[in-house]
């Protein structure tokens, strides 16, 4: 059983990592078994295995060749997994130079997902959280910002599912509505 690869996405602070793993007490208790794997610790260990980083900061100073390889391998051993997994991730990264995909075409192609989630909620509601969670240090940035950001991720979204044809879903996680957000997930998992 090959099982079902959802990658899920979102900007930083707007809940992915709650509506994520709420949803997956949710559906493992209805007996739904799914693996949760951060990309980043992924890709990481694949680089510590090879002796190559010692910790994630080491990871952004391998050279770019390195860096491609090993992201093409973690997505293949991600692939190789048998049975349900969710890919936790980034649709794109902004850093100074523009708009970074977060799944180049050697990562996507490799896991061929069923579907890809957004994760997305109201500009401000992002703005906010990102401003009262003191365990996280993020980058400043207004709600015009954080705006273009999830409009990229849809955009980047939608030419991941034309290079695998997958589906692409939003979910929105608004304030005072986890629940829903949670339920829709769920659903798209089961």
């Amino acid at each position: 059983m090959a099982g079902k690869k959802v990658i899920i996405t979102g900007v930083p602070g707007v809940g992915k990592t709650t509506v994520i793993n709420t949803s997956m007490e949710k559906i493992v208790a209805e007996g739904v078994p799914y693996q949760n794997i951060n990309f980043g610790s992924f890709m990481f260990e694949v680089a510590l295995a090879e002796g190559l980083a010692q910790d994630r900061d080491q990871m952004r100073k391998l050279d770019r060749t390195v860096q491609k390889r090993l992201q093409k391998l973690a997505a293949e051993k991600i692939a190789a997994i048998d049975g349900n997994v969710i890919v936790d991730t980034h649709a794109s990264v902004k850093t100074p130079n523009g708009y970074l995909a977060g799944l180049p075409e050697w990562v996507v192609s490799a896991i061929m997902p069923d579907v890809i989630v957004l994760v997305e909620t109201d500009n401000d509601q992002i703005l906010v959280r990102r401003l009262s969670d003191e365990s996280r240090v993020r980058d400043v940035e207004g709600a015009k910002s954080i705006a273009e950001h999830q409009e990229m991720n849809r955009a980047f979204a939608a030419s991941y599912a034309m290079l695998t044809g997958c589906t692409v879903k939003i979910i929105v996680n608004a304030d005072f509505l986890l629940d829903k957000a949670v339920e829709e997930l769920a659903a798209t998992l089961r």
